[in-house]
């Protein structure tokens, strides 16, 4: 039996997990998990990626003293990257997407009409693209941008500082606004318009791709085997999808991190008006399917809000806030969880509260009244962007597939089945992964393909299912809900 390795890379924590298909059930143990927080420098807000290669170096020992192991693949957040100068070294640390360098991002818009970018890329607009990251840096920093020799995406990045080689995963690169959705490839055209190098882009591999095998000094220091360092579905959303136990086409899945994912899978892209509209996005999936969802924030504002209470002596477990936003009088306020005033790290709560303020709403006084306020909200901006997806990509469907950390809390599950009408199959929490684990033994022979994969994770059972109830209340919320301002 293969050995597999999997980094998971989330916005706030990582962890290593170790597994083996025996026929029938993937098995997992986890072996290492450790925070990821972002450092603020001098009014930049950076992640600390050295650190990141630290905690995965960490897994490797620990995967080694375990027996071992043949793949490792690592998968991460989008969007973001690092640069590689001409001498193959890092130029700085890279910049996390909550920086406030693409707060002006739509200036771009006056060179580059958005709904040109659209016809060609289909990713939703949002400030933390890529491609605005870089238009930041070619309009602000030009003299770094001509330092650089390679653009390598935070997964790709740390598979070069394991391997020594460069490559850029498809369903990361997807990410980024800088690929033709159709053709799957960068879109050079776009990329010269901003006045990008070209040289700096790399190949495309799709996921499954062998990057390379664990450098030679890694070996010798860790005493690690020549494991293969797989390229897989290196976007976290992607190995996600890929682990949804869907049991055919046209389902919807849901999720649930940091960010919340509501989507579905389809074979091409679906670029139009209605999509543009909706500001839907055509990222990249496993087997050259695209993954059609829209970003919707998703537990951020849950984790900055217990932040900010354990910043002002009040210590909370999830479990704890979970327990009090059930208690509390449902159904009081809501908020647009999308809004531009909770992208940013800070006082969620104050935040929370000045909107309800500036909307006409009562404003959540306690702890419980806020969580209640946020998950309420999540739960029925899903409603409102299911409607979107089921209208333009010609889908119904009867249930959904909620994955993730977020699935750990039943009241949120509860929510999102009683805000959507649907029954919602909530199962696995480690899906990310599992996917990654997945394509890995794909790639090893042990498992045939995607489809498979689902099937072996359905049968594994461990799944909870919610059914929708409180239909007309939740039909007067969301009615309620869509008078804001919604993005």
């Amino acid at each position: 039996m293969a050995k597999i390795l999997s980094i998971d890379l989330g916005a706030s924590n990582g962890r290593a997990i170790l597994a083996e298909f025996d026929g029938k059930t993937i098995n997992m143990r986890e072996l290492h998990r450790f925070p990821n927080d972002p450092v603020p420098v001098r009014g930049t807000l950076y992640w600390d990626v050295l650190r990141l290669l630290h905690e995965i170096r960490q897994s490797i020992s620990k995967a080694v003293n375990a027996g071992g192991f043949d793949y490792i693949g690592i998968d991460t957040w989008g969007v973001d990257f690092g640069l590689i100068g001409k001498d193959g070294g890092l130029l700085e640390n890279p910049v996390h997407y909550r920086d406030n360098r693409t707060d002006s991002y739509q200036l771009l818009y006056k060179d580059i009409p958005q709904d040109e970018i659209y016809a060609s890329t289909g990713i939703q607009d949002m400030q933390i693209n890529t491609l605005h990251q870089l238009a930041y840096l070619r309009r602000e920093k030009p003299e770094l941008l001509a330092r650089a020799d390679r653009l390598l995406f935070m997964p790709d990045l740390l598979n070069y500082f394991l391997t020594g080689e460069m490559r850029t995963e498809y369903t990361i690169a997807s990410t980024s606004a800088l690929l033709d959705a159709r053709a799957r490839d960068w879109d050079f055209g776009l990329i010269d318009r901003v006045g990008l190098d070209r040289r700096m882009f790399c190949r495309i591999v799709q996921p499954g791709t062998v990057c390379g095998e664990l450098g030679a000094d890694l070996r010798a220091e860790l005493g690690a085997p020549p494991a293969k360092v797989m390229c897989i579905a290196s976007h976290d959303t992607a190995s996600a999808v890929a682990a949804v136990p869907a049991g055919g086409p046209n389902f919807v899945y849901v999720i649930c991190g940091t960010w919340s994912l509501l989507g579905t899978e389809l074979p091409e892209p679906h670029i139009d008006a209605r999509a543009a509209r909706r500001n839907f996005t055509n990222e990249g999936g496993v087997n050259r399917t695209i993954r059609y969802l829209k970003n919707i924030m998703g537990t951020w504002l849950s984790q900055e809000c217990r932040r900010q209470w354990a910043r002002e002596g009040r210590a909370y477990s999830y479990d704890e806030l979970d327990a009090m936003a059930e208690a509390a009088p449902p159904f009081q306020s809501f908020i647009d969880v999308d809004a531009p005033d909770f992208i940013k790290p800070g006082d969620m709560p104050a935040r929370i509260r000045a909107y309800c303020r500036a909307t006409g709403q009562r404003a959540p006084e306690t702890e419980g009244e806020v969580i209640r306020c946020v998950v309420e909200s999540l739960a029925l901006k899903c409603r409102h962007n299911l409607r979107a997806i089921e209208d333009t990509a010609g889908i119904r469907a009867d249930s959904a597939n909620m994955v993730g950390g977020g699935i750990k809390s039943p009241f949120f599950c509860r929510s999102v089945a009683g805000a959507m009408g649907k029954a919602v199959h909530a199962g696995p929490v480690e899906a990310t992964a599992l996917g990654s684990i997945a394509l890995q033994l794909i790639a090893a022979g042990e498992i045939a393909g995607v489809g498979e994969a689902r099937r072996i994770i359905r049968d594994a059972g461990g799944m909870a299912e919610y059914e929708p109830g409180d239909a007309a209340r939740w039909d007067d919320a969301y009615e309620r809900f869509a008078r804001l301002p919604l993005q």
